[in-house]
């Protein structure tokens, strides 16, 4: 292991964007010396032994951010950490990792640029505490004896020392020191407190990773690394019990995104997830107090459903970078045949066939009926697959799709809803799908492909009505966005090109355009000459749909 970046002398010290470089760079080069030790003690929640590397992507990302950016204020280099720590957070203790980073970030940033720093010791100490307090909050359910309890012992130790020394840069080796001495101390204890622990004969890995943390922090602030030897795999101390603490063993995928949302409706999707799964950490770096605010969240659970997971978030806000893995150790339950079940539910006879044609058994419906919970199910059966993911491309048919989905599972049917909203979202969802793809990934690409895809529709008003764009009449010509009415116009022609000049006006490389038989003769054909002419660079596809309800319906990916 190559030697963490010298320190300066003590009096040199300074808690200054120079300290928070030596410490994230001195964090990498320690935390990647003890990857493999950290994966190899990874038994709490799931024994998936990727505790230790996914900490380690996570320091990589700030660092790497923290070059890119190179910021020379002490603030600035406090957002960049933050950010760059929540955005490449991997895995459960990643994203617990994050959260202790943005808490010392919101300390350290809060003080103006060209700020002296009267009380270095201090100010470090409060900066661990609030660490170790955002960490917590992050976790849905916080269990002792983990990285959790490590942090907070860390930050007692650092408070208590802080009010016992000078105002000095001396102070801060001594905080260092004291943070990191205890963070040592404590992960020798934590199988005292968690069972899952004392039964595998390890510490908590999360504890062992912050601690090695605590000690690249006190290398790189002149005080003295608690250090230790590395913690092997003991003998366990206690048979094996019949449940597991959190029972994570019950489940078998980890889902992480990132989501844009408000603060009460990232509260409201802690409360959802926990009822799905378990290790929920809901985590932001950034500023959430304005309750109002659409901020970005990272977003961990471990569930058996994963369409769930997701359709949460997408109920949420708006999410992106969907990662889906499979925990090691669990069963693989190959589809039969080789290949993964697909069921669509769709209106006419053109998209019926659209869907057929990629191997889904369709499930019809239209303006007048919407299916029942039974012939989805039905649908599920007939796929004759172990393993079925569900389209209901349809607002309305998305609890009809979860009520199948719940009764196949019971029947020892492996079921995934992709949230697909609107048909254009089923149709780029279908089109990633692999038969012979593992079935995780393979959902986890087409909820993708679903959740890029920013979709409306056209209908025409039946009655008079208030709307978000104004009062409508009989004849109207409406376009709707997830369905809000945005235009009026008065013709289909007209609403739907102004409807594509808001969709392509965030960008877009492909537009579908679904054609339902109300629409008027030669729509298709205005309709992609006039994106030719305005917008060349955009690819165009026209379906067919055959469907009663809406004249067009429109999708831009």
């Amino acid at each position: 292991m190559p030697p963490p970046p010298p320190a300066p002398e003590a009096e040199g010290v300074r808690i200054d964007a120079a300290t928070v470089r030596r410490w994230c760079v001195a964090a990498v080069q320690a935390l990647g010396a003890h990857r493999d030790e950290i994966d190899d003690l990874n038994v709490y929640p799931v024994p998936d032994g990727d505790t230790g590397t996914n900490m380690l992507l996570t320091l990589r990302a700030m660092t790497d951010a923290l070059r890119r950016e190179r910021p020379a204020a002490l603030a600035a280099a406090a957002a960049v950490i933050a950010r760059g720590a929540l955005l490449g957070a991997r895995g459960n203790s990643g994203v617990i990792l994050s959260q202790f980073i943005r808490g010392m970030a919101e300390v350290l940033g809060a003080l103006v640029d060209g700020q002296a720093v009267t009380d270095a010791p201090g100010l470090l100490a409060k900066s661990i505490r609030r660490g170790a307090e955002r960490a917590r909050a992050g976790v849905a359910d916080p269990a002792e004896g983990t990285i959790l309890t490590v942090a907070d012992r860390a930050a007692d130790a650092a408070l208590a020392t802080a009010q016992q020394v000078a105002q000095t840069m001396e102070g801060v080796a001594a905080v260092s020191t004291a943070a990191a001495q205890a963070a040592a101390e404590a992960v020798r204890r934590t199988p005292e407190q968690l069972k899952a622990l004392r039964v595998a004969g390890v510490v908590d890995a999360g504890g062992r990773g912050l601690s090695i943390i605590f000690d690249a922090l006190a290398a790189a602030t002149g005080g003295t690394p608690a250090g230790g030897a590395d913690w092997a795999r003991r003998t366990p101390l206690e048979d094996e019990p019949d449940e597991w603490p959190h029972s994570s063993e019950d489940y078998e995928y980890e889902v992480v995104y990132l989501l844009e949302t408000r603060r009460q409706d990232a509260e409201r999707l802690t409360e959802q997830l926990r009822e799905l799964g378990d290790s929920v950490v809901v985590a932001t770096a950034d500023d959430d107090s304005d309750a109002e605010a659409r901020v970005l969240y990272k977003v961990h659970v471990h569930v058996n459903d994963i369409g769930a997971a997701i359709e949460r978030g997408v109920e949420a806000g708006r999410l992106r970078d969907i990662e889906v893995t499979r925990f090691a150790g669990q069963p693989v339950r190959a589809p039969a045949g080789g290949s993964v079940g697909i069921v669509a539910i769709a209106p006419g006879d053109a998209l019926r066939e659209v869907f057929e044609a990629e191997g889904a058994v369709v499930v019809d419906s239209g303006s007048s009926r919407r299916p029942s919970t039974a012939e989805v199910l039905q649908a599920i059966e007939r796929t004759g697959a172990p393993m079925v993911v569900v389209l209901p491309n349809d607002r309305d048919t998305s609890a009809v799709a979860d009520a199948a989905a719940g009764e196949a599972r019971e029947a020892g049917i492996e079921v995934a809803v992709v949230p697909t909203k609107s048909l254009v979202q089923g149709l780029a969802a279908i089109a990633v799908h692999e038969p012979e793809r593992y079935f995780g990934d393979d959902v986890m690409a087409m909820a993708d492909a679903a959740a890029g895809t920013r979709y409306a529709e056209v209908t025409v008003a039946v009655r008079e009505a208030l709307t978000m764009a104004g009062t409508c009449q009989p004849g109207d010509v409406l376009g709707l966005v997830e369905a809000d009415v945005i235009t009026i116009g008065p013709s289909i022609l007209e609403v739907t090109m102004t409807l594509l000049d808001m969709l392509l006006a965030t960008g877009g490389e492909l537009v579908t355009l679904v054609i339902g038989r109300r629409a008027p003769d030669g729509l298709a054909e205005d309709l992609a000459s006039d994106l030719s002419a305005r917008h060349p660079e955009v690819e165009v596809a026209v379906l067919a749909g055959g469907h009663l309800d809406h004249p067009v319906l429109l999708g831009v990916e």
